[in-house]
């Protein structure tokens, strides 16, 4: 069972984080849809590698347990140890919460990459490659590092890409979650969600996506050897609310790496008070071939004071320009309102 500080905590959390869901209740996606959050658990499962000590000894038989169509909030708890599994959430498996013995205790992996061929005798693509995959809405995962042990590849080679982590449902947030591999780490593919004091490692586009996404005292470290991008948004309409934001972040690592990549005509990633290491290039941002992108797009906004900009952009922007009327706004988390989970006991 749960204890009782546990369940305070959990609630505390899903409190603050239903505040800052109704800050963006606004978006008009489709798959934005009105539901009530469920903040009191009413199920608890213990998975373990140790079969005394859990219900399961693996992730996905937990969560297959879980009740078609669930209409309560389910807390999966995770024991030391490494999973070697691939997992995914179906979308009919909601107001979930994944619960680790600390990032570096607990740890999914497997290493798909999306030139793999599938059960289906077809490419996975990288859609597929997903060590874990979450289809479902008012997800939770904290303590917990996602990977794809996937080679990192040597530059220009097709078909590797390989996803610790795809979340395609609205309303989900990481909290003390590591996502590590090379090639798109992180699928940020739809919807809102929330990161706070993650750790997110990879080489090339290892944040992309199209979700509309709050990265709060995040950590962004690239592995690359050569060239390479921290971002890849896809945003492609200029109606579209979406959009990543980073506050308090801080970016380090090895090689030569874009802050972003315009992966849709309108992309737009927004960085601010973050600490930037030397690695990162000049231009700042690549236009992803198209020179339309580069009128169109909104892919980095830099705010050059952020605390030791050491190897940052030169300017105070890239990308369109921004007056300090917009600035202030994109600080305060105007793109992804999310001052409301500085109120959560994490």
């Amino acid at each position: 069972m749960v204890t009782s500080n546990k369940s305070n905590e959990l609630v505390m959390v899903e409190k603050a984080y239903v505040n800052w869901v109704k800050m963006h209740a606004s978006s008009k996606q489709p798959v934005f849809k009105k539901a009530k959050n469920k903040l009191k658990p009413c199920l608890n499962i213990k998975v373990s590698k140790k079969p005394r000590l859990g219900d399961f000894a693996t992730l996905q038989k937990a969560i297959n347990a879980v009740p078609a169509i669930n209409l309560c909030r389910v807390v999966i708890f995770i024991g030391a140890g490494t999973y070697r599994e691939k997992v995914e959430i179906p979308n009919t498996k909601a107001y979930m919460s994944l619960i680790g013995a600390g990032a570096d205790k607990t740890i999914v992996e497997w290493d798909d990459t999306a030139d793999r061929t599938g059960q289906s005798g077809r490419k996975l693509g990288t859609f597929a490659s997903a060590t874990f995959a979450v289809n479902s809405p008012y997800f939770i995962a904290k303590n917990i590092t996602f990977k794809n042990n996937a080679p990192s590849p040597p530059s220009g080679a097709l078909g590797k890409q390989a996803v610790a982590l795809r979340i395609s449902a609205d309303k989900a947030a990481f909290i003390g979650c590591k996502f590590v591999g090379a090639q798109d780490t992180l699928y940020d593919h739809l919807g809102r969600h929330y990161f706070k004091d993650c750790y997110i490692e990879g080489s090339v586009d290892f944040i992309f996506g199209n979700g509309l996404s709050y990265y709060k005292d995040c950590h962004l470290h690239a592995i690359s050897n050569s060239y390479g991008a921290l971002t890849a948004q896809k945003r492609d309409s200029f109606l579209q609310e979406t959009g990543f934001s980073f506050v308090n972040c801080k970016i380090t690592g090895s090689g030569a790496l874009y802050l972003g990549r315009a992966w849709g005509t309108f992309s737009r990633v927004v960085f601010s008070y973050t600490y930037m290491d030397k690695i990162i290039t000049s231009r700042g941002w690549y236009n992803w071939g198209d020179k339309n992108r580069e009128i169109l797009t909104a892919i980095v906004f830099v705010f050059a004071y952020a605390a030791g900009a050491a190897g940052a952009v030169d300017g105070a922007e890239r990308g369109r320009g921004l007056d300090k009327g917009m600035m202030h706004g994109f600080k305060q988390g105007s793109l992804v309102s999310g001052d409301h989970h500085k109120k959560a006991s994490l």
